[in-house]
C-alpha cells in the first residue's frame, strides 16, 4: 500500500475567513473523489486548528501502487479540486511511502 501525504501552506496575505472557506471547499472536493476515482482506497483532508504551525491543510490518502497515485494526480476531477488552492497556495510538501 502507498500512503500519499500532502501539506499545504496558504498565503499569509489572505484573511483567516478566506483561508477557512477555501480549505473547506478543498476538503469537500477531495473527499468526494473516491466516488469518481475508484482506486482511491482512503482519503481525508484535515484543516489545521493549531495557529502556531505553518501548514494549513493536510491531505492523507491511500492507494495500492505509486502508479495509482500518479493516475490520481492527473485525473481531471483531482486537477479541478487542486485548482481551488491555485490562487491562495504559498507552498506544498508531499511524501509517498509504502507500508
Amino acid at each position: 500500500m502507498v500512503k500519499h501525504i500532502v501539506l499545504f501552506k496558504l498565503k499569509n496575505d489572505i484573511s483567516e475567513a478566506e483561508k477557512q472557506a477555501v480549505a473547506l471547499k478543498f476538503k469537500a472536493a477531495i473527499e468526494a473523489l473516491p466516488q469518481v476515482i475508484s482506486f482511491i482506497k482512503h482519503v481525508e483532508v484535515g484543516i489545521n486548528i493549531n495557529p502556531n504551525e505553518q501548514w494549513n491543510i493536510a491531505l492523507y490518502s491511500e492507494f495500492n501502487t505509486l502508479e495509482e497515485v500518479k493516475a490520481y494526480s492527473a485525473h481531471p476531477a483531482h486537477v479541478a479540486a487542486a485548482k481551488l488552492l491555485a490562487e491562495v497556495k504559498e507552498s506544498r510538501s508531499c511524501v509517498d511511502y509504502e507500508s
